[in-house]
């Protein structure tokens, strides 16, 4: 099952049915009105990136989506992830920050600070999921992706280990931020179900094209 609607995630996800998901694999806005330096002349500045009024009210939603005994991830940056620890953990119990080192390094201030070569992704649960298979450092070391289709585009390799990790074949994920789909593909490449949403028209239309490839 693949369902892809373009639009604000925070009124589809009404349309979704109480403890209905089995597991939110999301990189939203970081609220940093974040645009590439890389690719300037390429991207415009993210949607709904200015602040993180919307957080708060994202985090219960997508709470009573979920399934009892469920884990999730989200993507963050340094920047605010004390504000989405905090949100996440008033409803859910924030087991691990995950760092994904990068093989390469971002902008930033090159003559007064330390090269950026990671991210984070929290990692949190309804209940208590088990694993699947080994338990694995919470270290991901995988190569960053050249953002052809997005500024903020992640590998689909480290996403279906993501999910390989906890969620089963035929599980439902949610993806409310979908972007260009990283997330869609890898749940179709590994037979989940699949939930995704994205406001921006472009982004949505590449998104979709992604996943129906992945399909055949």
């Amino acid at each position: 099952m693949i369902n892809l609607q373009q639009g604000d995630c925070l009124e589809l996800m009404k349309n979704i049915p109480d403890e209905s998901v089995d597991m939110v694999l999301t990189d939203p806005p970081y609220g940093m009105a974040f645009q590439s330096r890389y690719r300037t002349s390429m991207y415009e500045k993210i949607k709904g990136d200015q602040n993180l009024d919307w957080l708060d009210d994202f985090v219960e939603e997508i709470f009573r989506v979920s399934k009892n005994n469920t884990a999730h991830y989200m993507f963050c940056s340094y920047h605010h992830i004390d504000i989405f620890k905090q949100a996440i953990q008033k409803r859910f119990n924030v087991k691990n920050i995950i760092t994904w080192v990068k093989n390469n390094t971002s902008m930033g201030d090159l003559k007064g600070d330390f090269a950026p070569k990671t991210e984070f992704i929290i990692f949190f649960q309804k209940g208590r999921r088990l694993i699947n298979g080994k338990r694995d450092s919470n270290v991901f070391e995988y190569n960053k992706t050249r953002n052809e289709l997005h500024p903020t585009q992640k590998p689909v390799d480290m996403v279906e280990y993501m999910l390989s990790k906890f969620s089963d074949e035929g599980g439902v994920i949610l993806d409310p931020f979908m972007g260009s789909g990283t997330t869609g593909v890898a749940a179709t490449n590994l037979d989940r179900s699949f939930i995704g949403y994205e406001i921006d028209e472009d982004y949505f239309k590449i998104a979709e094209q992604r996943i129906s490839e992945a399909q055949l």
